[in-house]
């Protein structure tokens, strides 16, 4: 006798070639849809049609899942960074960052609270060698000469950057381009 399965999990099931890669994208489209629905394991292990513990063999748990997706938001924050770089003026790349970590804050509320919320315990593995975190560098080192006053320097953008993002996020501001443009403006960020 013949066993002949319709369920879409066995026509699903197949070996994968980069299970890795999958369930990091299977995890940010549930961070970009899913609202405040928990992020499961074996829901991503579904998504990517395979068994829940093939999931294991990437991620010993579901914190070191988190903190590849949030290491991977952060990723998507320095390309954001880097294209608001480049299509900015010299003299406005630095702000230009600024107003590009803010906008992305808010196209990815549930991903940068993983980034910069949740996983924050993690954090300075995140941000040690990532675009976003070399370019701020960059730019503080550029901006003062010396490495005093770029952290000085880092640590200021980043908290009003930052800040504004939580502030709009969190509905005590509005979330509007005018105000993002106005806040972070290389003319008057950080002058008297």
């Amino acid at each position: 006798m013949v066993t002949v399965s319709t369920s879409k999990t066995a026509e699903r099931t197949y070996h994968h070639g980069d299970l890795r890669s999958a369930l990091i994208e299977a995890g940010l489209r549930h961070l970009e849809t899913g609202g405040d629905q928990e992020l499961s394991l074996r829901a991503l292990a579904r998504e990517a049609g395979v068994s829940p513990t093939a999931v294991y063999r990437h991620f010993p748990d579901k914190n070191a899942l988190l903190s590849a997706l949030a290491a991977a938001g952060v990723d998507q924050l320095g390309a954001w960074q880097q294209k608001a770089a480049e299509q900015a003026s010299p003299d406005n790349a630095f702000a230009a960052t600024g107003r590009a970590y803010v906008r992305w804050a808010l196209a990815h509320p549930a991903l940068f609270r993983l980034a910069f919320v949740q996983c924050h315990p993690m954090g300075d593995a995140l941000f040690r060698d990532n675009t976003a975190a070399r370019m701020l560098s960059d730019y503080a080192r550029e901006l003062t000469g010396d490495d005093a006053g770029a952290q000085r320097l880092m640590i200021q953008a980043w908290a009003v950057v930052h800040g504004l993002a939580m502030l709009m996020l969190d509905g005590q501001l509005p979330q509007d381009d005018a105000l993002i443009d106005q806040v972070i403006d290389a003319r008057t960020l950080f002058r008297a």
